[in-house]
């Protein structure tokens, strides 16, 4: 085997509960013990002082630059320090660098680590306090990749900013493309989420492991009110924990001189990425991703497999309409587990950390099966940013293989789009957001007569329960050039 093949030999995952909130750790002192449970976890956690690199996903925290803090703590100030811009793509795409860079034999020791305190967070903001963060300083020595804006001019000149707007539209385009009525779509979603549930039941890291049956997911309450159409909370990732996770990859060589156990050596087989266009307006549609059907169906390719012999699939799931355009354009099936840790409704969803949890338990799946071959997918965004990798204890066929395929994305037909548009104008999607239980705000995209997408917004409240009660795709409406519709 080549010396330089790389390796995962270590994995610690944490979750913070029921824990006085003056004893609470900070996102920084979550991913050191995360990092100490991997070293741990590899039998020599001595290994945390030989670290060449440390390498830390974005959170939703205050860090400067937390890396080389986490570097010193553990004992290995020199590291190259690593970090990487917003997204949930991230930290699958940082196992592909790595991975990379080990094979080159730039790096032989890399520690990757991420948390978030969200559940802590909303705690101490109930009772006026904010949480107190590390100070740390210093930049890092390199980034995955650049920080792009995910909105553009005419979504945000309607105020559609936010993932809780945008996935929901992609779900009503779905179901329109798939021809089901609104409680057909509601019911097939929902079984689809109380699948995840009963994994997440299973999966000892999980957040939320409490059984939910579909009828459960689907039926707004007190406790699962309604965010934005058809999504009530418990179709939404479930942001408030904390959460924090590690993995310590290393070359096959080092690995044995450490005399780490080849039994927990699990090999990236290959990688992927790509992405969409930026920009939500310019995609040809709004119910499918060239990117994840041609940087998915690459990475199954490099590691020799087709989908179905894969063993284990984890499908990044903010919302069920991520999981379902990723799911088709993969051709998995829709009725078999998706996850191998509940998601991030019911797994957690620590933001862009949550896939360091998911390849975590990859890890450990196969390591009981080490015959196994699995897959993880990473999104980033608005559906944006995509990344792959496939994982098995059986060492690899060849040397770790990795494709951007961004250049076969974007030879796909796009759209033109417009700000503000007066005239008529054919619904594409929409969304209907809620405050209170209560229908406040529709977010429509519109197809002009000549094929241009544009946006709308109405907060005519007849028409916004009309939406949540009868098909508004494929009807014509009026915008007014200043982003409100009308219909008839």
């Amino acid at each position: 085997m080549n010396p330089n093949t790389p390796i995962i030999v270590g994995i610690g995952q944490l979750a913070q509960k029921g824990v006085d909130l003056d004893k609470a750790l900070e996102p920084i002192e979550l991913m050191i013990r995360a990092a100490e449970a991997a070293a741990q976890d590899t039998g020599h956690p001595e290994i945390l002082s030989k670290l060449d690199s440390v390498r830390v996903v974005r959170g939703r925290w205050r860090y400067k630059q937390p890396a080389g803090f986490i570097a010193t703590r553990l004992g290995s100030p020199d590291a190259e320090l690593i970090g990487t811009p917003f997204g949930g793509n991230a930290v699958q795409g940082l196992v592909n660098r790595s991975a990379l860079d080990i094979l080159a034999g730039k790096n032989t020791l890399v520690l990757l680590t991420g948390a978030e305190a969200g559940h802590t967070q909303a705690k101490l903001h109930k009772i006026g306090r904010e949480m107190t963060y590390t100070k740390t300083a210093g930049s890092y020595d390199g980034m995955l990749d650049e920080e792009v804006p995910m909105a553009g001019e005419a979504e945000i000149a309607r105020g559609i900013q936010s993932p809780l707007q945008m996935y929901p539209i992609f779900e009503n385009a779905i179901r329109y493309q798939r021809g089901e009525s609104i409680s057909e779509h509601v019911a097939r979603i929902s079984e689809l989420w109380a699948g995840f549930n009963a994994v997440a039941q299973k999966n000892p890291h999980a957040w939320l492991r409490k059984p939910l049956d579909a009828e459960a997911i689907r039926t707004p309450s007190e406790s699962n009110r309604l965010i934005s159409f058809p999504y009530p909370k418990l179709m939404n990732s479930n942001n408030a924990v904390d959460m924090s996770a590690a993995l310590i990859m290393c070359s096959v060589e080092v690995a044995k001189r450490y005399s780490i156990d080849p039994s927990l050596w699990v090999f990236p087989w290959s990688g992927a990425s790509a992405h969409d266009t930026y920009l939500v307006s310019e995609r040809d549609n709004l119910h499918s991703s060239p990117a994840i059907r041609i940087a998915g169906k690459r990475a199954l390719e490099l590691a020799g497999l087709a989908t179905s012999e894969l063993d284990h699939v984890d499908v990044y799931s903010c919302f069920p309409s991520a999981v379902q355009v990723a799911a088709s354009e993969l051709g998995l099936d829709q009725l078999k587990p998706l996850t191998i840790t509940g998601g991030l409704t019911f797994g957690g969803g620590p933001l862009n950390n949550y896939v360091m949890h998911s390849i975590a338990r990859m890890v450990e799946l196969a390591r009981l099966h080490p015959d196994d071959k699995g897959l993880i997918t990473a999104n980033g965004g608005f559906l944006t940013k995509h990344a792959f990798g496939v994982y098995s204890s059986t060492p690899p066929p060849k040397d770790f293989q990795f494709a951007d395929v961004q250049s076969e994305v974007d030879l796909l037909p796009t759209r033109q789009w417009l700000e503000n548009f007066n005239g008529s104008v054919v619904i594409e999607s929409y969304t209907v957001m809620y405050n209170g239980g209560q229908p406040v705000m529709g977010h429509v995209a519109c197809l002009t007569g000549d094929g241009k997408r544009t946006w709308a917004n109405t907060q005519d409240v007849n028409l916004l329960l009309g939406m949540t009660s009868e098909e508004f795709c494929g009807r014509a409406g009026h915008i007014n050039g200043q982003g409100r519709l009308s219909m008839g």
